[in-house]
């Protein structure tokens, strides 16, 4: 029975065993509810649905969420919403008061 040898390098060996390896492409399907390509089996990453039922929340529903939260708060305090865009922003933006350093007493 025949015997290596030398040891065959890993390069060699792999490069072997890559060439025998078939590679599928992976298939896709178009959403039902919106059109967009999805992976089968999956939920929709555009819309949320999966087999025909919401299934997930997307981040255009978040979204959508929190600016009818933003309004609703806006009527209770009577005040614009641009107003409190604008104060939220200035409070974000609003530069921090720079330490002084002390001098050692000498």
């Amino acid at each position: 029975m025949p015997v290596p040898k030398r040891k065959a390098s890993k390069c060699r060996r792999n490069s072997r065993k890559s060439a025998n390896q078939v590679v599928s492409a992976s298939s896709f399907m178009d959403c039902k509810n919106c059109g967009n390509t999805a992976m089968p089996h999956q939920v929709c990453k555009n819309c949320g649905f999966y087999g025909g039922k919401k299934v997930m929340e997307t981040k255009l529903d978040r979204a959508m969420r929190r600016g009818e939260v933003r309004k609703a708060d806006a009527a209770k305090t009577s005040e614009p919403i641009t107003a409190q865009v604008e104060e939220e922003t200035t409070k974000m933006t609003a530069p921090k008061k720079a330490r002084v350093k002390k001098e050692p007493k000498a």
